[in-house]
């Protein structure tokens, strides 16, 4: 067979829902096997106190194998709480997966598989940065949480589409929607889960701006248009973790900030293009101002002013209205001419 298709057989897992035995059931009747074996083993000792040798060995083995048997089912019973799943493999081959809860029995033989679990070490704990630790508390639990799961993406340094270097951060809203392909097709698919977000927070903050300079522009913006990026970030991020089994319902953009060597720059830059723009309103309402005031003067004929004068007028009143601080009145007593 070739490389693509090994990877192909690999990647199509099919996953095969096991339909169990009631658990309560199987318990009551191995109980009662295993009663019925021990008073096997006590008989057979009875009729080998008897001279009964032959029958005495022949019922101490089938007793004793009996016996060897019931404790063995032990290990055939599970328990499924909601939104739990366990895949379960026979000998190194996929043997089914339990999803709904309740508590059931099944082949003995046949046990859970989780690669986020380590059997007696604990369970392998990601951290936000992407490493693992393994906690210190021992666990043999094998289940897959199918439940929503929250996944805080720590800030990281990128750079923007013009190149400067933000900080951003990510919460991811996800859950295992096939736990079947999660423990198969990925090594850990918390992990894998981990550095797919990493990888798609830096190509989606490549190709937007962090903001623009520019009011009558459409160009999203990683500040301006921070939900469609997300949008596009989880749309991108799906498709990375489809073979892993993962849905991703929601990502979030929850940090955002220059890096801290260009932060004061840029809040400077920023400070400018906010005063620019102030000044213009002010220079718009001050002009609208000025033009009302000469024109009632002149409807009303309350002063007569000829061009020199209007143009004194309207410098004065500019000063006043687009001065930073409160003009000082000159009261002229004389005559203005």
């Amino acid at each position: 067979m070739s490389v693509s298709n090994e990877k192909s057989a690999y990647l199509n897992v099919e996953e095969r829902e096991i339909v169990p035995m009631n658990g309560i059931l199987m318990l009551l009747t191995i109980i009662a096997m295993l009663l019925l074996s021990v008073g096997g083993i006590i008989a057979s000792a009875f009729a080998l106190d008897a001279e009964m040798i032959a029958l005495g060995v022949i019922g101490l083995i089938v007793s004793t194998i009996w016996f060897v048997a019931c404790c063995i089912g032990f290990a055939g019973f599970h328990v499924i709480n909601p939104n739990e799943a366990l895949v379960m493999t026979l000998f190194g081959q996929y043997y089914g997966t339990i999803r709904k809860s309740g508590f059931y029995f099944t082949n003995p033989f046949a046990s859970g598989y989780n690669p986020t679990v380590e059997g007696l070490g604990g369970a392998v704990q990601v951290q936000p940065n992407g490493t693992t630790q393994v906690s210190a508390s021992a666990t043999l639990s094998k289940k897959v949480s199918t439940k929503v799961m929250t996944f805080n993406n720590e800030k990281q340094k990128v750079n923007d589409a013009l190149g400067n270097p933000i900080i951003i951060g990510t919460v991811v809203i996800w859950r295992v929607a096939s736990p079947t392909k999660a423990v198969f097709n990925v090594d850990n698919y918390k992990k894998f889960l981990s550095i797919q977000c990493d990888s798609t927070v830096r190509n989606a903050a490549r190709l937007y701006p962090y903001d623009t300079m520019e009011d009558d522009t459409d160009e999203l913006t990683l500040r301006g248009s921070s939900t469609a990026i997300a949008e596009s970030m989880k749309e991108e991020l799906q498709k990375r973790v489809a073979d892993a089994g993962l849905e991703i319902q929601e990502v979030r953009i929850n940090h955002l900030a220059y890096s801290d060597e260009i932060a004061s720059s840029m809040l400077q830059r920023q400070q400018a293009v906010a005063i620019i723009a102030a000044r213009q309103k002010i220079v718009e309402g001050a002009v609208s101002m000025v033009k009302m005031a000469i024109d009632q003067l002149s409807e009303e004929e309350i002063v007569v002013l000829d061009e020199e004068r209007k143009a004194a007028m309207v410098s004065n009143l500019l000063v006043v209205l687009c001065g930073n601080k409160d003009a000082q009145p000159i009261v002229n007593s004389g005559s203005i001419y």
